[in-house]
């Protein structure tokens, strides 16, 4: 077996060209080294026979293209899996926007379908109120129409009276309280039917119509259908014409509350012991009993 000693070749594939070759020129200092020292040595000295094989350049340059494949591969490898985690990533963001997505949607076709159930319902209670307006127009018209046919027949009659049945007629009238039966004629029949064809209006304060009234406004309106100009306020009405007992009312005549210079409230008597006036915004304008609500006084205009 020779001598020799063999250095193996094997290194660590991480270790850089650079470092090699600082390597290799140490180790062919030390030989220069071993070489001259043998020469200055005895003539009869034994040759040196030790060798040490160093590592070719090709072997150098094949580990630094080892260690480029592995820094290389640890490099694809690092990128491949920062790629899927970015992908993981896009992945969850998109399905976080599409639930996202489908919650809005659901969210603004719940609150259309609310607003068009809303609409809806205001469309059908504007139709509602609207016919129900109409059919009360109707009922007016028909009552006003039909209370100008009595007052014309009315008017017919009492023309063709002897005087007789007028006298009597009068003494009838003078206890109207008591008949309480009494048909309006002329313009205080006008009166009446106008202030009857408002009955169901509403009240408002300083209203004067046509579907909202105060008091002295529907007052006001009554006998200015008949051709009669009064005042706007209460106690100015109150304080007009002549001044009647409770108990001779006619149809047409100004009921008051209050005193007759100082009425708070102002109602037509309509005859059969009833009246009509717009009592307050919870009844709005309606037909009563004197007996509902008994006046202090009335006057007559007429």
């Amino acid at each position: 077996m020779s001598h020799t000693a063999h250095i193996p070749s094997h290194r660590k594939p991480r270790r850089s060209a650079s470092k090699l070759a600082l390597r290799a020129g140490v180790a062919g200092g030390v030989l220069g080294t071993i070489a001259v020292a043998g020469a200055a040595g005895p003539a009869n000295a034994e040759p040196v026979t030790e060798t040490i094989e160093m590592p070719t350049l090709g072997s150098l340059a094949a580990g630094s293209n080892l260690a480029s494949a592995v820094a290389a591969s640890a490099e694809a490898s690092q990128q491949e899996a920062l790629d899927q985690s970015l992908q993981t990533l896009e992945q969850a963001a998109l399905k976080k926007a599409s639930q996202d997505a489908k919650k809005a949607k659901a969210e603004a076709d719940r609150k259309a379908a609310a607003e068009r159930a809303e609409k809806a319902r205001l469309k059908a209670e504007k139709e509602r109120k609207e016919a129900e307006e109409a059919a009360e127009r109707a009922s007016r018209t028909s009552t006003r129409t039909q209370l100008a046919t009595n007052s014309s027949s009315n008017d017919g009659g009492s023309s063709s009276s002897s005087s007789s049945s007028s006298s009597s007629d009068s003494g009838s009238s003078a206890s109207d309280s008591g008949s309480r039966t009494q048909a309006p004629t002329g313009s205080a029949a006008s009166i009446v039917a106008f202030a009857r064809a408002q009955v169901g209006d509403a009240y408002i304060s300083g209203g004067t119509g046509p579907n909202a009234w105060d008091c002295s406004g529907l007052v006001q309106a009554a006998y200015r259908a008949a051709g009669i100009d009064l005042p706007r306020i209460s106690y100015q009405q109150s304080s007009m014409g002549s001044s009647v007992s409770l108990g001779n009312l006619q149809p047409g005549d100004i009921l008051y509350w209050g005193s007759r210079s100082g009425s708070y409230h102002v109602a037509i008597y309509v005859g059969g012991g009833k009246y009509v006036g717009a009592q307050n915004s919870s009844t709005g304008v309606v037909e009563r009993s004197l007996d509902w609500d008994p006046p202090s006084g009335a006057v007559r205009i007429l």
